[in-house]
C-alpha cells in the first residue's frame, strides 16, 4: 500500500492538488497513510473523521433528511459527505468512505463489508463507488484504504 500512496502524493503534487478525507468506517486510517509520509504538507489539506452521523452534520453538512432515509452507510451519504470535505476545505479533491467493518452492524440489505466510497475534484462530478469487501473488521477497513487510493489515482491521473 506504501507505493500507492507514494504514487498518489507524486500526482496530487505534480497535479498541484491538495487532498482531503471524510472517514467514517476507516476512523482516519486514509488520512493516516498519507501524513506518514514526509513532505504531506504540499499535497494533504486536512481529514474529517465522521463516526457519528451527528459529526458527519456538523462537519460536513450532510443533510438528516439523506441520513434518516438512506442512512449513513449509502450512496448519497458518501456523496454528500465528499462534496461537504470540498466545500469545507482548500483541497481540490475529496475522498469519502463509509461503510459496516463488522463484525456487527450488518443487516440482509447492507452487509458488513459494504462500503461506499465517494471521490469529488473541483469542476468535475462526483463519483460513487459500491463495494462488498470480505473478512474481519481490520481487512474491510484495509481493502477500504487500497480502494479508495486506486479510485484516487483513476480520478487525478
Amino acid at each position: 500500500m506504501l507505493s500507492l500512496v507514494q504514487a498518489a502524493s507524486q500526482t496530487l503534487r505534480a497535479q498541484g492538488f491538495k487532498l482531503a478525507t471524510a472517514e467514517s468506517c476507516t476512523g482516519g486510517m486514509i488520512s493516516a497513510a498519507f501524513t506518514d509520509l514526509s513532505g504531506s504538507s504540499d499535497i494533504f489539506d486536512r481529514g474529517f473523521v465522521t463516526y457519528s452521523n451527528e459529526a458527519k452534520i456538523a462537519m460536513l453538512g450532510v443533510s438528516p433528511a439523506t441520513l434518516e432515509a438512506h442512512g449513513a452507510v449509502s450512496e448519497q451519504t458518501a456523496r454528500e459527505m465528499c462534496e461537504g470535505a470540498l466545500k469545507n476545505s482548500f483541497a481540490d479533491v475529496t475522498i469519502a468512505v463509509t461503510g459496516i467493518a463488522g463484525p456487527s452492524g450488518g443487516t440482509p440489505d447492507k452487509p458488513v463489508g459494504l462500503v461506499y466510497i465517494g471521490l469529488a475534484k473541483k469542476k468535475s462530478e462526483t463519483r460513487i463507488f459500491r463495494h462488498v469487501f470480505a473478512g474481519d473488521r481490520q481487512a474491510v477497513r484495509q481493502q477500504t484504504v487500497e480502494q479508495a487510493l486506486e479510485h484516487l489515482m483513476d480520478i487525478i491521473s
